[in-house]
């Protein structure tokens, strides 16, 4: 076990019942527990985490157990299965996050080795997406047509690879599928992360594996941006939790810049452009995702800006794209709007 592991598991043992709200937010309290169907943060009742208790050793604060799968583990396994995570780096540096720890320094003796990027860090996200190639004419293309989600070509933030490594998490098989690729970035427009969805060969949607979609990378704080361009005010704004979503209301308000979290946990944490003065969330019809609406809401009223809750009339906004089409979505989106907005950002019919 790396050296800073029991460390980093006492730490977030502290905050045992904080960490589950933000990592497990599907979940609930129940006593001296928080209960979830699974540690990838699964609506309902069958995994049970111990919110107290001494910060190690039997009974600690933290650990848990699934009763339908019989998988266990401590507060560290919770943040890699609820992020996606694989290497033990990322899993540190998402804790440290967390809890607002430094990283480990580097020790300085005479020269110093480069590392090999590591697997799921964001070098490994920027080094796939320069591998990656513009979706225009791709199977990705095809996809994202298919779900009614039409971008410009402008956006930058999207690409295709034909041969995208994809690694079963229970059997450990890899092999190469092709893949839609969207960067996670920062605001100042760098890489810090992506999301891989990985496609079927034929074209006709996901691939039929487990989890199709994956995300590696620095995510939290960070989005999906589309139609962000660095150093430009961005006083008005969407966001949301999912890319599909976000590019669903992008493809009926063009204009409008928009970020996709990639997760509930992550949508509360994400950062503010400065000069925001108005933020748009995109609510999914479920509440799986009422958390990070609720702590985003509370950071932007902190914030001095106004923040407005959007509702898709079906399941998610994308639903409403492909099943209402994008009049009628635009329709009910300007009812939603701020006037002024629903001039500037939805084109006149």
């Amino acid at each position: 076990m790396p050296r800073d592991a029991s460390e980093l598991s006492r730490r977030l043992a502290r905050h045992a019942e904080a960490v589950c709200r933000h990592y497990l937010s599907n979940g609930r309290r129940r006593g001296r527990y928080w209960t979830v169907g699974d540690v990838r943060n699964t609506p309902g009742r069958s995994m049970f985490v111990r919110l107290s208790g001494p910060e190690s050793g039997p009974g600690a604060a933290g650990h848990w157990t699934d009763a339908a799968s019989a998988e266990y583990g401590d507060l560290l396994d919770i943040i890699r299965e609820s992020c996606g995570l694989i290497d033990f780096r990322d899993v540190a540096d998402e804790a440290r996050r967390f809890l607002a720890m430094p990283g480990p320094q580097a020790q300085s003796h005479g020269a110093q080795c480069q590392p090999a990027t590591a697997r799921g860090s964001p070098d490994a996200a920027r080094r796939l997406f320069a591998m990656s190639q513009p979706i225009a004419g791709t199977l990705a293309e095809r996809y994202l047509a298919d779900r009614g989600i039409l971008l410009s070509a402008q956006e930058r933030a999207l690409r295709f690879h034909s041969g995208c490594y994809y690694r079963d998490l229970e059997t450990g098989e890899m092999r190469t599928l092709p893949a839609l690729i969207v960067a996670v970035t920062s605001l100042d427009g760098r890489i810090t992360g992506l999301q891989r969805t990985w496609l079927d060969a034929s074209g006709s949607g996901k691939a039929p594996i487990a989890d199709p979609r994956r995300s590696l990378g620095l995510l939290l704080g960070n989005a999906i941006w589309l139609g962000l361009q660095p150093s430009t005010p961005v006083p008005v704004m969407a966001a949301g939790e999912g890319f599909e979503t976000m590019a669903s209301l992008r493809t009926v308000m063009p204009t409008l810049p928009v970020a996709a979290a990639t997760s509930a946990n992550h949508l509360g944490g994400l950062i503010f452009p400065p000069d925001c003065r108005r933020l748009y969330i995109a609510a999914d019809a479920d509440a799986a995702g009422r958390h990070g609406i609720e702590r985003l809401s509370q950071r932007a009223g902190e914030s001095g800006i106004l923040a407005l809750v959007l509702r898709p009339q079906l399941g998610d906004f994308n639903d409403d794209l492909r099943h209402l089409g994008p009049a009628h979505l635009a329709a009910s989106l300007s009812d939603q709007l701020v006037p002024e907005d629903a001039r500037l950002f939805l084109p006149r019919g």
